[in-house]
């Protein structure tokens, strides 16, 4: 238990000093990252979007052919 215990401790002191090593972004980086990832959103969404409707179709279309 004790060990366990100590090592908890070691682990958390890690983590301090490991994040006092970070550099944090300022807020115009922060916020030409976030927009950089809203358009990047935006772009994937609407390609998942036209590969579904253009499988849709030709699921669609070959059912049609095939009398499904």
């Amino acid at each position: 238990m004790a060990d366990t215990m100590r090592s908890v401790r070691e682990f958390i002191g890690d983590v301090q000093i490991e994040l006092q090593k970070v550099t944090w972004p300022d807020w115009p980086q922060l916020k030409n990252s976030t927009y950089i990832i809203l358009i990047f959103l935006v772009i994937v969404a609407l390609l998942v979007f036209v590969m579904d409707f253009v499988l849709n179709n030709a699921l669609e279309l070959l059912r049609g052919i095939l009398g499904g």
